[in-house]
C-alpha cells in the first residue's frame, strides 16, 4: 500500500505536473466568467516559471543533499562487502530493445566495478527490482547484468537481490539475503542526493552501512550562479523536492531512523 500511495502522491506533487494542472485551469477560466481569477492564475504560473528558471533553487536544494554525507577520499582498508543500489537502468526499455537501456546514475556502476576490483574478496550486492506500478515482472536487477558483465565484473560474486521496489525495501531484502555480520564493513554506493534516504533506510534496517556517495550535480558549496534554464531548474527541484518528500514521509512510516539522517557522531 505504501508504494502505491508513494506513486500516486509523487505525481501529485510534482511541481511539473502542479504547474500543468494550474496552467490548464487558468486557461479554462478564461473562457468563463471568472476571466480575472483565471488571467491571475495564468499569470502566476508565468511568473513561477520564470522564476524556477532564473534562479536555481533546485540547485540548492541538491546540494543540501548531496553535501549531507562526505565523498570518500580515502576508502577503508578493509572493506567485507559492496552494495550498490538500483535505479540505473530502464528494464522495460532494456527489454523491448534488446540492450541495456542506461537511465542515469551510471556512476554507481562504473564504481562498482573499481570497487571490484580494489577488494577483490569482497561480496558485491546489486539491489533493485521494479519501482513501476505496472512492470513489476520486469526487474532491474536482471537486466543489469549484460552491462556488469562488460564491466569486467565477475557476475558469479555478485548477489542479486531483485524483489524491492524502494528504498526502504533495497535496505529490507538486501539485509535478509545477505545476513551481515556484526563488526563487517559494507560500503553503500548510491548517488549523492539520495544517500540520506538510504542510508536511514539500512539503518533502520540494522544495517550500519558505510556511505560511499556518487554521481554529483552540485559543485559542493560553491554558490550556483543564476541562470535561464527552466528545464534544469525545473527537474533539479522536482528531483529535491521528492527526496525530502520521501524522507518525510519514510520518516512518518517508521521506514527510516531520522527525519534528515547524517553522519554518526
Amino acid at each position: 500500500m505504501f508504494f502505491v500511495l508513494s506513486k500516486v502522491l509523487w505525481f501529485v506533487t510534482n511541481p511539473g505536473n502542479m504547474l500543468l494542472l494550474f496552467l490548464l485551469l487558468g486557461m479554462t477560466l478564461l473562457w468563463t466568467r471568472w476571466r480575472r481569477a483565471g488571467r491571475r492564475l495564468v499569470s502566476a504560473v508565468a511568473v513561477i516559471g520564470v522564476t524556477l528558471a532564473v534562479f536555481p533553487f533546485g540547485g540548492w536544494l541538491v546540494g543540501v543533499l548531496e553535501d549531507r554525507f562526505p565523498a570518500v577520499t580515502t576508502p577503508p582498508a578493509r572493506v567485507d562487502g559492496v552494495i550498490v543500489a538500483g535505479g540505473i537502468v530502464d528494464p522495460v526499455l532494456s527489454d523491448d530493445r534488446g540492450q541495456v537501456a542506461i537511465g542515469g546514475a551510471a556512476e554507481r556502476l562504473f564504481e562498482m566495478a573499481a570497487l571490484a576490483k580494489k577488494y577483490p574478496r569482497a561480496r558485491l550486492v546489486f539491489s533493485g527490482g521494479s519501482g513501476s506500478l505496472i512492470y513489476q515482472d520486469r526487474k532491474e536487477a536482471h537486466a543489469v547484468k549484460p552491462l556488469l558483465r562488460q564491466l569486467g565484473i565477475d557476475l558469479k560474486r555478485v548477489i542479486f537481490e531483485d524483489r524491492s521496489r524502494n528504498t526502504a525495501e533495497n535496505a529490507a531484502f538486501s539485509y535478509r539475503l545477505v545476513k551481515p555480520k556484526k563488526g563487517e564493513a559494507w560500503l553503500l554506493v548510491t548517488s549523492a542526493f539520495h544517500m540520506p534516504r538510504a542510508v536511514g533506510s539500512f539503518r533502520q534496517a540494522g544495517w550500519e552501512v558505510i556511505p560511499y556517495p556518487v554521481d554529483y550535480m552540485t559543485r559542493g558549496k560553491a554558490e550556483l550562479p543564476l541562470q535561464f534554464n527552466f528545464a534544469r531548474g525545473l527537474g533539479s527541484l522536482g528531483g529535491a523536492l521528492h527526496e525530502f518528500l520521501g524522507l518525510l514521509f519514510y520518516w512518518l512510516d517508521g521506514k527510516t531512523d531520522q527525519l534528515f539522517p547524517g553522519p554518526r557522531r
